[in-house]
């Protein structure tokens, strides 16, 4: 864990990796929850006895379940003090780039690329790359806004 005295302090952090979050299990009862919250019922991701006959040999985490444990890693990697506000501003891009399978261990890359200060806060982009253990490639990369007030 970082602890960053405040947002102005972020500055010294363009182009570095923060660090990396702990490893997280996406278990089918993760999943499914997710599927009630966002209404995706797509198969491969809620019926394993069904998707152990796919391709794919089994269910696999939504994209999206994915890219929403952003926050939850973030704050296992990083902690901004002297903060009122911090806002998620958006996302530039994001790409899955490969499938998570059920009780794959997922944990995620927190990498600063830029920093702005104005009268409004301070704007961060951030790389977040998401990994599976075993795998050499990332599953998901994706630019994050955020702005601190």
């Amino acid at each position: 864990m970082i602890i960053i005295p405040s947002p102005q302090d972020l500055e010294q952090w363009v182009g570095k990796e923060i660090g990396v979050s702990q490893w997280l299990v996406i278990s089918q009862e993760r999943i499914d929850r997710f599927a009630a919250a966002t209404e995706d019922f797509q198969w491969i991701h809620t019926e394993p006895q069904k998707a152990v006959k796919s391709p794919l040999g089994g269910t696999i985490a939504h994209g999206f379940l994915t890219l929403s444990l952003a926050t939850f890693f973030t704050n296992q990697i990083l902690t901004v003090q002297n903060v009122r506000s911090m806002i998620n501003y958006g996302m530039n891009k994001v790409r899955f780039t490969a499938f998570v399978p059920v009780e794959s261990r997922l944990r995620m890359r927190l990498e600063l690329l830029s920093y702005s200060a104005s009268s409004r806060g301070v704007r961060i982009s951030s790389k977040l790359t998401f990994e599976i253990e075993g795998k050499a490639e990332p599953v998901c990369i994706a630019e994050s806004l955020s702005l601190f007030q």
